[in-house]
């Protein structure tokens, strides 16, 4: 029998005295209040009407509410978020005060089969007939973890059938029913509802389909065969327990499976949540959520969306990347260029995220916070990647990495993990060109942090300088990674670089860069440090 979990107990952890009051952190600062403005405005020039290259972007820009300024709302897929707030708002307070109805007047007795009915009218009004492909295409998957149960063809034809969907669902389109059974069908293609394309968003179905099956899977073969998961009326002590704990057999059900896959809050792009834990939060609801907790989150929210709006008013960074807008930039401004994208991107995931994490809140499930640092605040590849999509990280760890052999294998696992990760985003090029670079990118810091390792050289006075050298190359190298898979592509970042680096004053600004980064890379250590003296576990990302 597997141990138990127990719930975590603080232990004193080695730390070191706070820098914060030293001259050498006044120096920072000193830079910081410097550096920091410039670029905003090296950055806010770049966005100026009278900027000698404005024309070549300015169509791509449209009218904004903020002081006059027009908005960069050319990124489609932030774009199409932003565009529909104010029709996800009704629908929000519409599902939430009838989830909160029936549990008070309890018009079905179960809260879950309730939440399924919201879910699935939910469904149809966001893709119309093509709930009808969805619902074959989950059925399908559902009847194979039936079919196999314990048997190991469960996870081989699970992990087959889904990854196949994939890539069929992107060669086809979606399907078309007039394709499929002749032009009599056409009045069910024209029935789309809001999100027409429904394929783009069912990654993340595919993401639960996977779960449903492997907890199964993992249930079935548990060896507490006479429990078969927890008592029913045995509270999970740890989230972990939520997660790791089998469920009742009887708890693997079709119905079950409908409420988790199709849960409203998190049908369109999560945070994602394994179903063991969705399923053990409506029998034992999680003791993390308060009603004080849920306001407090909205108000970041709200926070987060006007900062991305000041943002997309004053830097038109996305325009200037689609057009390729940098005739006679100089090397810091190609950069700030490049960084802002960065910044865009981080807040344009963040804030789907929020939002319908906020949904899931306050409808009484707790999921993980994607992103738990700001994009800025990062020097390691490792932990990078997880605090940010942080579900996803979660769900690659238990359903692909473990099952790979873990650290055991991690060589060749990373490499699975991230070309899995590359095609689950999207099937291009330039994604599976990410993918592989974040695995090149990983392996200089794994060596390093072995033989550079903390414990055994954590004491020396050079220790944080040395690691603050390679933080800032592992910075350098996320950019790039991170610009060619979400930004501007191979080609676009191999023309940003030679602009930069194929100057007279290249050598000069990379040197500069690397004095910043580096400070910034201090700032970030001791950042951690206080975390750790605290006791906060975020230390470790």
């Amino acid at each position: 029998m597997e141990e138990k979990s127990k719930p975590d107990i603080p232990i004193a952890l080695k730390t070191k005295p706070s820098r914060w009051h030293t001259k050498e952190f006044y120096f920072y600062y000193v830079c910081f209040c410097i550096v920091v403005p410039y670029m905003f405005k090296v950055t806010y020039n770049l966005s100026k009407e009278s900027h000698p290259n404005y024309h070549l972007y300015q169509d791509l820009l449209s009218e904004g509410w903020l002081f006059g300024r027009k908005v960069d709302n050319s990124d489609a897929q932030y774009g199409q978020f932003r565009d529909n707030i104010p029709k996800l708002l009704p629908l929000v307070l519409l599902h939430l005060a009838l989830n909160k109805a029936n549990r008070i007047y309890h018009w079905i007795q179960s809260n879950l089969h309730f939440s399924l009915l919201t879910s699935l009218l939910t469904v149809f009004l966001f893709h119309g007939s093509s709930t009808f492909k969805i619902l074959f295409i989950i059925t399908v998957s559902f009847s194979i973890g039936h079919c196999y149960k314990g048997s190991k063809w469960n996870p081989i034809l699970t992990w087959l059938f889904n990854l196949l969907v994939l890539f069929v669902n992107e060669y086809y389109d979606g399907y078309r029913f007039a394709h499929m059974f002749g032009q009599g069908f056409q009045w069910l293609d024209d029935w789309e509802g809001f999100q027409a394309r429904w394929h783009i968003l069912f990654n993340f179905a595919m993401l639960r389909l996977v779960s449903f099956n492997m907890d199964y899977y993992w249930a079935f073969n548990s060896e507490d065969k006479k429990v078969k998961g927890h008592p029913a009326h045995e509270a999970p002590h740890t989230d972990k327990e939520r997660i790791n704990n089998p469920l009742l057999e009887s708890d693997y059900n079709y119905t079950n499976f409908l409420a988790y896959v199709l849960y409203t809050p998190l049908l369109l792009c999560g945070p994602i949540i394994t179903f063991n834990d969705f399923i053990s939060q409506y029998r034992f609801p999680s003791p993390n959520l308060s009603k004080r907790y849920v306001i407090t989150y909205a108000f970041r929210l709200v926070n987060v969306i006007l900062v991305m709006e000041f943002t997309l008013h004053y830097l038109y960074v996305v325009a200037i990347s689609k057009a390729k807008a940098w005739d006679g930039a100089s090397p810091l401004e190609l950069s700030m260029v490049g960084y802002f994208n960065l910044v865009i991107i981080w807040m344009k995931l963040l804030i789907p995220w929020r939002f319908f994490r906020l949904w899931s809140l306050a409808d009484g499930i707790w999921v993980e916070e994607n992103m738990v640092r700001c994009m800025s605040n990062n020097f390691s590849a490792q932990r990078f990647w997880k605090s940010w999509h942080r579900s996803f990280n979660r769900w690659t760890i238990r359903y692909i990495y473990i099952p790979l052999g873990g650290s055991k294998y991690f060589a060749f696992s990373m490499w699975v993990v991230f070309t899995f990760v590359a095609l689950w985003h999207d099937i291009e090029l330039k994604l599976l060109a990410w993918g592989w670079l974040i695995c090149l990118f990983l392996l200089p810091e794994i060596i390093a942090t072995r033989l550079f390792s903390e414990k055994k050289y954590g004491d020396k006075p050079y220790y944080r300088f040395v690691c603050g050298l390679g933080a800032v190359a592992n910075i350098l190298m996320m950019m790039i990674a991170n610009l060619v898979g979400f930004a501007v592509g191979v080609d676009g970042v191999k023309e940003m670089l030679t602009k930069i680096f194929g100057t007279a004053n290249g050598l000069s600004f990379l040197i500069t860069v690397t004095i910043c980064l580096f400070i910034a890379v201090q700032i970030m250590f001791e950042i951690r440090e206080s975390e750790k003296r605290r006791g906060d576990p975020k230390w470790k990302m």
